[in-house]
């Protein structure tokens, strides 16, 4: 087996990549495994073996998939194993299958399929990159006829300088990460977040990309042609000369008039009615060709669209290159929902909601690093009636979970820190109407729907789709792209950001790679429609508004000593069960000592607070308390209560000026006093005195005076006792005995 072993490395960066063949997964069409670090990631590709019968599209599937054994963790949940795919598996899969599926001939009807398995994590180097070199080297080392390799890397920008494969660690202080794939010499796949970077610094970012992607592409090809077999030839199906003369005759002045008509709906529907009147009238002539005359009438809209726009430099609904189409935005839409907008462009239409929660309400992410909590969620929906279809939901598929993580990391970077804003802030964006750019529809209305709730977003943050059609050295840059052009096009560039700068980045393209050049006139048109996108929200809404929402939960913070933690939530958590019951308000607790109350009512909120505050306290040398006399030990002295849950002995010689024979002479179980803090000792024991706040002259220093009968025992005010016998009268003193004023001179 060693014999086949083919191995070769490359450095990139901050990382070495290795790449292995011929020792595992030898039954598969092509496998390797790439490893950078101790980060290790298998890659296989598989090929059908008869076409899908009936199938108008190239059948390409990718799988990425994360082994918790990778961490050294087992899966948490009831079933212990890995189940459906999470979020960041299907984010990476959508990396790799935007990447490698146009170098596919589109004529392929048989399955291929990518499967990546993450299989051991050092936690320092993401397993993303590794997945995507490990499928252009899997497909590269098979005879699965395609026009690879291709290079893959991240690029970030620490302290000011651009860095090559960062890791984890780097990617935390990181104000860039860039994701780029391509071609030798050509950009095919972006996907970036950024923390409001100039065009000029990202075109930086992609240069030098483009590099470390030619030196990958260069050692996959020298490993690819001493291991790969023959790729199969799968020649494309014969066309019928006389079909492709009857059909544009039948249909291309047709198709020449629909793509000039402007108003989607109508243009379906001219488009569906002339495909219907033309495969009407071949039927008889080309029998069993529906296919093909059908996917022929695709062709010429496809050309007709194209021609269009580079002949004339006109697109289908009349709008110049660089044109937006109308914008309307609406807020506060929705009147019980925290924040709300509604922001249509064209016939794309984004309803979006800003809901806040406590940090009860966060996301508990489980990853191969571990469990972490997600305080900021972006959900896009995109229901089947927005485009005028019927579909069954099923919940989120991969789309929805794509354009919900751009959108999200499109508003991230200007979110508030949790130190001035510690909500759960969940943003939803439904689309109601779809002919393009969702997903920058979304990226709108999320930023109008937080500045619509109060949410202190720093700056607003609005987002464009750009497009492009080329054909040979003839090229046109497209701004505001709508569904057609989407369809039809070669390009789908998605930018965000504010007046300063960029925040996410997306590429995905149909041809095999574009050039810096035409990746910097997009840029360049994208800031200037998104300076004019800006401009509109600003006018709709300029600024958060002042105050939340009244149906907003409102919060505070305490901070409380780590080691008072336990006290709070109190034996089986019975401390926190009764703040929550009695205040009414939701409290949680964090391991590193912040407690964070949330309640829609004021009241509710400052009752709770007071409550965790008096749970966590600690009692204060010189500071004076007024407390509850809980417990009297006999000649020793009495415990008081002077915050829930604390107490401190008051010793007998301390409960009064004078001499106090007996506890219960002086105090009972019950009564409230006042008393000083005079020691907290080594051990934690608080030490009281009564008598240190005893003002001199006072009642508590002198004998109970004597009333219209005096007292029948004189002394303390608070039920000091007095003379044995004593007894005061009409103008007597307080009662004489041990501690009273003794027996009035003239008393009978």
């Amino acid at each position: 087996m060693s014999s086949n072993v083919e191995r070769r490395e490359i450095q990139s960066g901050n990382a070495k990549i290795e790449i292995e063949t011929g020792k595992v997964a030898r039954q598969a069409a092509g496998a390797v495994t790439v490893r950078v670090g101790d980060t290790v990631v298998l890659v296989a590709s598989a090929f059908g073996t008869k076409p899908r019968e009936g199938t108008d599209f190239f059948p390409l599937t990718v799988d990425y998939r994360e082994r918790t054994y990778a961490a050294g963790r087992i899966p948490g949940g009831f079933f212990k194993r890995e189940g459906k795919a999470r979020d960041r598996e299907v984010l990476t899969s959508r990396l790799i299958d935007r990447t490698i599926r146009p170098l596919f001939p589109e004529h392929i009807r048989l399955d291929v399929q990518i499967t990546a398995l993450a299989v051991s994590a050092d936690e320092q180097n993401s397993p993303d990159i590794p997945a995507m070199i490990g499928a252009s080297a899997a497909l590269a080392l098979s005879h699965i006829p395609w026009n690879g390799p291709v290079g893959a890397v991240r690029i970030g920008e620490v302290e000011g300088k651009l860095v090559v494969n960062p890791t984890l660690e780097d990617q935390e202080k990181s104000a860039l990460d860039l994701i780029v794939a391509g071609k030798k010499g050509a950009i095919m796949m972006v996907e970036s977040g950024a923390k409001e970077l100039s065009e000029d610094r990202l075109l930086e970012a992609l240069g030098l990309a483009q590099m470390e992607i030619d030196r990958q592409c260069d050692l996959i090809s020298e490993l690819a042609g001493k291991k790969a077999p023959a790729k199969t030839d799968i020649p494309a199906p014969a066309v019928d000369a006389e079909l492709v003369k009857q059909v544009d005759g039948l249909a291309r002045a047709g198709y020449k008039e629909a793509v000039k008509i402007a108003e989607k709906v109508a243009r379906e529907k001219f488009i569906r009615e002339l495909k219907e009147k033309t495969q009407t009238a071949l039927a008889e002539k080309f029998p069993e060709q529906k296919g093909v005359i059908g996917a022929r009438l695709d062709l010429v809209e496809y050309e007709e669209m194209r021609a269009l726009i580079l002949n004339e430099s006109r697109r289908t609904d009349g709008r110049g290159l660089e044109d937006i189409r109308p914008i309307s935005i609406e807020t506060s839409v929705l009147p019980r929902a925290h924040g709300s907008a509604l922001f249509t462009r064209g016939q794309t239409q984004s309803l979006a909601t800003a809901t806040l929660g406590s940090p009860a309400d966060m996301q508990i992410m489980d990853e191969l690093a571990g469990e972490y909590k997600e305080r900021f969620l972006l959900h896009y929906n995109f229901p089947s009636f927005c485009t005028g279809e019927t579909k069954p939901e099923r919940g989120p598929g991969r789309r929805e979970i794509g354009h919900g993580m751009l959108a999200r990391r499109a508003l991230l970077p200007l979110l508030p820190p949790p130190e001035e804003f510690p909500y759960t802030i969940r943003i939803v964006s439904d689309i109601l109407e779809s002919n393009g750019s969702s997903s920058m529809a979304s990226v709108c209305g999320g930023s109008l729907a937080l500045f619509d709730g109060g949410v202190p977003l720093k700056k607003a943050v609005a987002g464009i789709a750009m497009g492009l059609i080329k054909e040979g050295n003839k090229w046109a840059v497209l701004t505001d792209i709508m569904g057609m052009e989407d369809h039809l096009g070669d390009m789908d560039f998605k930018v965000a950001g504010t007046v300063d700068g960029v925040t996410a980045l997306q590429m995905d393209i149909k041809i095999e790679g574009v050039s810096i050049e035409i990746m910097k006139k997009a840029l360049e048109q994208a800031k200037r429609a998104r300076m004019k996108i800006l401009e509109i929200m600003t006018q709709a809404l300029g600024a958060p508004r002042p105050d939340l929402s009244p149906f907003a939960p409102r919060m505070v913070v305490v901070k409380i000593p780590v080691d008072k933690i336990g006290a709070l939530i109190g034996p089986g958590g019975k401390n926190i069960r009764r703040i929550i019951e009695e205040s009414g308000a939701q409290v949680d607790v964090e391991d590193d000592g912040k407690v964070y109350i949330t309640s829609a009512d004021q009241g509710s909120m400052q009752a709770a607070k007071s409550m965790v505050e008096s749970l966590t306290v600690e009692i204060e040398v010189g500071k004076i308390y007024k407390g509850t006399v809980v417990r009297i030990m006999p000649k020793l002295g009495a415990f008081v209560e002077v915050l829930p849950g604390k107490d401190g002995l008051v010793h007998i010689s301390q409960l009064a000026v004078e001499r106090v024979e007996r506890v219960e002479d002086a105090v009972k179980v019950g009564d409230e006093i006042e008393v000083k803090c005079i020691e907290v000792d080594s051990m934690g024991r608080v030490n009281l005195s009564r008598k240190a706040v005893i003002k001199p002259g006072s009642e508590l220093e002198g004998g109970r005076p004597g009333g219209d009968r005096g007292g029948d025992r004189g002394g303390f005010r608070d039920r000091g006792r007095g003379g044995d016998r004593g007894r005061g009268g009409p103008h007597g003193g307080g009662g004489g005995g041990h501690h009273g004023g003794g027996r009035p001179r003239g008393y009978e």
